[in-house]
């Protein structure tokens, strides 16, 4: 049974304040029409332009301190390297979106393929937490996988409730529920039901609920405690992590799911976070130039009284 919160379509959605952005999104929708050659095209040029926009100018700074901190002892050159790449991607990542929320199954599917699924097939037994790391390609590889392995959505509702149900019914196309991200009851009941859900544990959520562990180089990273919970819960679901990269050549995507992750001997809040930290690394690495480092992942400090890392 679906979640009876999501949000649903108002008339009011329909009044003069909302014309700006349903054009908007009349003109996204348009475009994906596009080949995929032309989309790409397109992308690229909406990553150069955000490149001299103010905000992605702030958001360059971010990324470029977060690699900083991740890898200290990558040569300056290289990270400069990553992060340029880095911020050519984010406008790519406005195009996957839409072709996530609004292409066809058929044409998701030319364009990607899926390495490892057996292993969700295998375990779908079990409930299944499948770690989506923040790539910037995510919201597209849900999608693709979703074609495969449906699965329970978790998602943080946005602010403009038409974007918020738009972002829903788009993320509904390859799953079968949402749950808002704190509904960590509804979590723990899909996945003793055997459902798998989709879980992104490698942003900074605040100090509640929170431990500080290793992540890379930074030695006290905020980390979600929801996955020691989660496990505590469902001790017999499986963690699976996957990444979903986009192809160098043009080809289009391919989806790397994993295989499960041992969490046993993982006995306490701060081991299954730091645990959940190394699995997230190794992910990150298999395309450290498609992930999302724009957001301030080390806002939180152990201390309320420690300086920033972003000044």
């Amino acid at each position: 049974m679906k979640n009876s919160k999501l949000p649903r379509f108002h008339p009011a959605f329909l009044a003069p304040k909302y014309w700006g952005f349903w054009l908007g999104i009349g003109i996204w929708r348009a475009l994906l029409f596009l080949p995929y050659p032309i989309l790409r095209r397109i992308g690229n040029g909406l990553g150069a332009l955000f490149c001299h926009l103010n905000v992605g100018k702030r958001r360059a700074a971010i990324a470029r301190r977060n690699l900083e901190l991740c890898f200290p002892d990558m040569p300056e050159s290289e990270r400069e390297a990553v992060l340029q790449e880095n911020l050519r991607a984010v406008g790519m990542a406005i195009i996957e979106t839409g072709m996530a929320w609004f292409w066809s199954d058929a044409r998701i599917k030319k364009w990607s393929k899926v390495e490892g699924l057996r292993y969700l097939q295998e375990n779908q037994q079990n409930g299944i937490i499948f770690v989506g790391i923040h790539f910037l390609t995510l919201e597209l590889g849900a999608r693709i996988v979703g074609l495969y392995h449906p699965g329970v959505g978790v998602y943080r509702p946005n602010d403009n409730p038409l974007f918020d149900w738009l972002q829903t019914q788009g993320r509904l196309r390859s799953n079968k529920d949402m749950l808002d991200r704190k509904d960590l009851r509804g979590m723990i009941k899909a996945l003793r039901r055997g459902e798998t859900i989709w879980y992104a544990p490698d942003h900074d959520y605040g100090r509640r609920n929170a431990v500080f562990v290793p992540f890379f180089a930074v030695k006290n990273a905020a980390t979600t405690t929801g996955s020691y919970y989660l496990l505590k819960a469902s001790p017999n679901s499986k963690v699976i992590p996957f990444v979903p990269l986009r192809n160098a050549d043009g080809s289009g995507y391919t989806v790397s799911i994993s295989a499960p992750v041992d969490f046993t001997d993982s006995e306490n809040e701060s081991a299954v976070a730091a645990r959940m930290n190394q699995l997230v690394e190794k992910e990150i690495m298999k395309g450290i130039t498609q992930y999302m480092w724009l957001h301030r992942r080390f806002k939180t400090r152990p201390n309320e009284n420690d300086p920033s890392l972003y000044d």
